[in-house]
């Protein structure tokens, strides 16, 4: 939905000549005709033909346009605007001098202003989903008013300034404002004054109105920390010691700190873009100067637009959605426990949790970000772990540049990555850059000047700009990146950025030494059980005739899913009165704003289903232990190549049955017999196993020994561990004969899974190809002729196929980011 939104017109629409209005209004309504055409909800096509009326509007110069008259400027050709669509307007605007500068505010408003048309609006047509912008901190403004109140001038380089939402009661305003200064006096910082940040209450909207927080800044003195980045270090401790000691408080959602920081400061709120300017006065005073600004303009796609949301966050501007949210969440929260490093000196637990489900998935991955960036990373080293490019297979990097494919592989094991349409911009105050997802889903376009100033954005046109004075122009590429060093000066395109952070540890030597792969393994060539035995077992595990003919059979033949008809008239699992595997109770899950839809046939080189195997390491400590894993090619494993896994000594597997006795009486409980797994698999691993396979394999059935479902299995055994502080230490690979169809293998990846071996389905496939009547079918021409293990080959490669193409649904390009969380209530 959000990608459907018209690229910047350049300049403001409102200078167009009056024959354009009808193409816009045209080309609105043939997008929203492409978009009804793909399937687009009501939403999507809502939203994309009011966007081109907004411009269409502009065009007309109709009153209900408030944006000031500009000097007129070229405009931008139709179809250039119709070439690149994208959600939110972000973009930059530094100095390379390092010099503070008000024009470098004024152009970056300036830019945001022409990106109203990317931003969504409330009902009141008047509040915006949000629009900020992220600064060096104006110090000579900031000195002006501490004169003005008798206050000495500020001591620039242990001075932090925070940008605070505080509750709009007065009382509570008070209360909180008094928590706050608890914990800065309680660390050791002295408290120097609040500064009630001056407004225009007259150009917010009226739904943003009724929620506006009041605004404040504070400003705070580290006179313990000499080092700049052991400053910004304490201020992120304190903003976190801040959100624990107040979330028990009635007003703890009303507390927000849109920045705290020595380096930094964020002008944000619910506004349209080109009313950040009006609204908040110190961004008109000549007084405000900074080398560089970056800007956003919001279109909420997966949060209901509220102050805090706007953005940029702490870190980051992003255009763009994570589809992986889910999935990243609950890895940072399972890696809590094992994060570590001396820079913290031993006050890890004070940085707790580094996920916050309420919030927006930009704001989850500038607290990733800023996790990375606070423990000593540089900027582009934390994005490179974040978001990275599709580096295999890429003839650039893999001839001139292998050392960043290295740096790709250790961290592949280690950080699982923040996938989906995104367009980040990034600064801690000494560099600003932007980087691209690895399918380049989102515009983002720069250029260097000769007088020293560099420009990024997701339009084109958006400031004057004389072309006699371009030097360096580009655009990002999928997985692309560029960086501006303030300190320095210099301007690092796409390898330059990605060879100085790959080249700082030998990632390629930790991995030769440490990292192995499974080699493929023959399948077997011959049944294992016989007739009578291989029915019991499909009848044990939910196999009915129709499955093992129309999928599993189909499958191994074909090489491909069944094709079904579209829709299903059977009652949902939870309103059946026929039993139901576990699997049959998880319905579809898919990206309901990513647009475009990632093709898996035609983008096969962005995605991947590759998985590692072992124990992760701690991502803040970098050295060849994390190396120490085993890379599969896919998650699907036969029975010889779960044999390898098993016979690997480093690992040291440990195989859990799942099967339970149901004569124990009361002790013989289905949720007795999940709580005892989950302890012998808390105790494998404490003891040193960094695998645990759960295996239903068993000779003889007794209907007094049922085995626990294995999606049940994974999910709390999953659970458990990341509860217990151990996810981070071992993998988990599913032995079963529970799963046949590509929803079962997705739901069980899902759910902490990082591998299956379905031995079950892969001995139907077998006895298929022997039975006489495909024997027949083959000798009479009816159906192609495939050996055994071409049979099992081929339902591999289906299940494979069709794990791609539920990744593509849901906007995500690797695996290793499918990972959701099984609820409290069904484990």
């Amino acid at each position: 939905m959000a990608a459907t939104l018209p690229r910047a017109v350049a300049p403001p629409p409102a200078l167009l000549p009056l024959p354009r209005a009808a193409p816009l209004l045209l080309a609105g309504r043939a997008a929203a005709r492409r978009l009804r055409a793909r399937g687009a909800r009501a939403p999507a096509l809502a939203a994309t033909r009011r966007s081109w009326a907004v411009s269409a509007r502009a065009v007309l110069d109709l009153p209900r346009r408030r944006a000031p008259q500009k000097p007129a400027q070229e405009a931008a050709d139709l179809n250039d605007i119709l070439a690149e669509r994208g959600a939110c307007g972000v973009g930059f605007v530094a100095n390379l001098s390092n010099e503070p500068s008000f024009n470098v505010v004024r152009d970056a408003l300036t830019a945001l202003g022409c990106m109203e048309h990317r931003g969504g609006c409330g009902s009141d047509n008047d509040s915006g989903d949000g629009a900020g912008l992220m600064s060096g901190i104006p110090w000579d403004l900031f000195d002006d008013w501490a004169s003005k109140e008798g206050l000495a001038p500020f001591e620039r380089t242990h001075t932090g300034v925070g940008m605070v939402f505080l509750p709009q009661n007065e009382n509570s305003m008070a209360e909180a404002k008094a928590a706050v200064e608890k914990v800065f006096t309680d660390e050791g910082l002295e408290v120097l004054g609040w500064r009630p940040v001056p407004f225009n209450l007259s150009v917010v909207g009226r739904n943003a109105k009724e929620t506006m927080p009041n605004i404040l800044q504070i400003f705070v003195r580290i006179a313990k920390e000499d080092d700049a980045d052991d400053i910004e270090r304490e201020l992120y401790i304190c903003r976190k010691l801040i959100e624990r000691a107040t979330k028990s408080a009635s007003w703890a959602d009303e507390l927000y700190f849109c920045s705290l920081s020595s380096r930094t400061i964020i002008y944000k709120g619910m506004l349209r873009s080109e009313v950040l300017g009006q609204f908040y006065l110190d961004l008109k005073n000549e007084l405000y100067k900074s080398p560089f600004a970056i800007y956003h303009r919001r279109f909420s796609t997966n949060t209901s637009p509220r102050w805090p949301l706007a953005q940029p966050m702490r870190l980051l501007g992003h255009n763009g959605e994570i589809n992986t949210i889910q999935g990243n969440l609950n890895w940072m929260r399972s890696r809590e426990a094992t994060i570590q490093s001396p820079v913290w000196r031993g006050r890890e637990n004070e940085l707790r949790p580094f996920g916050d489900p309420k919030a927006s998935d930009s704001a989850n991955l500038d607290s990733a970000a800023e996790l990375l960036l606070r423990s000593g990373r540089s900027p582009a080293e934390a994005m490179m772990m974040l978001v990275p490019e599709a580096y295999k297979n890429h003839p650039t990097l893999s001839v001139k540049y292998p050392e960043v494919i290295d740096f790709y592989e250790y961290y592949k094991g280690q950080m699982e990555a923040w996938d989906g349409p995104a367009l980040l911009l990034f600064s801690d105050g000494r560099t600003v850059g932007a980087c691209l997802d690895r399918n380049g889903l989102r515009p983002a376009r720069y250029w260097k000047t000769s007088d020293g100033f560099v420009y990024v954005a997701s339009e084109v046109g958006v400031i004057p700009m004389d072309e006699s004075k371009v030097v360096m122009k580009g655009r990002l590429g999928p997985g692309m990146m560029i960086t501006v060093d303030l300190e320095t000066g210099q301007v690092l395109e796409n390898t330059e950025v990605k060879k100085n952070v790959a080249s700082a540890k030998p990632y390629g030597t930790w991995l030769q030494e440490s990292t192995r792969s499974i080699k493929p393994v023959n399948f077997q060539s011959s049944p294992v059980m016989d007739n009578e035995t291989i029915l019991r077992h499909q009848q044990a595990f939910g196999y009915s005739s129709e499955d093992v003919q129309m999928v599993i059979e189909t499958m191994a033949s074909q090489g491909k899913e069944p094709t079904f008809c579209m829709g299903d008239d059977i009652p949902l699992a939870v309103l059946s009165q026929k039993p139901h595997m576990l699997f049959d109770y998880f319905k579809q899950r898919f990206a309901q704003v990513t647009n475009p839809a990632i093709d898996p046939l035609r983008e096969g080189l962005v995605m991947s289903l590759e998985v590692n195997i072992g124990k992760r390491g701690n991502i803040l400590e970098v050295g060849p232990e994390n190396a120490d894993q085993v890379t599969l090619s896919s998650p699907v494993l036969n029975e010889g190549e779960l044999e390898s896994l098993l016979k690997d000594p480093k690992l040291k597997p440990k195989v859990l049955s799942t099967y339970f006795n149901i004569r124990k009486g009361l002790d013989g409980s289905l949720e007795n017999a999940i709580k005892a797994l989950c302890e012998e698999a808390d105790a494998a691993v404490r003891s040193g196993s960094q695998l645990l396979v759960l295996s239903d394999r068993s000779e003889a059935l007794e209907p007094t020994r049922p085995a626990v479902p294995i999606l049940l299995a994974v999910g709390a055994i999953h659970q458990h561990l990341i509860q217990n502080g151990l996810r981070m230490s071992a993998s988990i690979v599913a032995d079963t004969a529970q799963c046949f169809s590509t929803h079962q293998f997705a739901c069980l990846i899902g759910y902490g899974a990082s591998a299956i071996c379905p031995y079950l389905a892969l001995e139907t496939c077998r006895q298929w190809r022997l039975s006489n009547k495909t024997v027949n079918l083959m000798r009479n021409g009816k159906m192609p002729t495939v050996t055994i293990e071409q049979a099992q080959r081929n339902f591999i490669k289906a299940v494979k196929s069709g794990l791609l193409k539920i990744l593509s649904k849901m906007g995500i390009s690797l695996l290793s980011r499918f990972v959701l969380s099984l609820p409290s209530s069904v484990i």
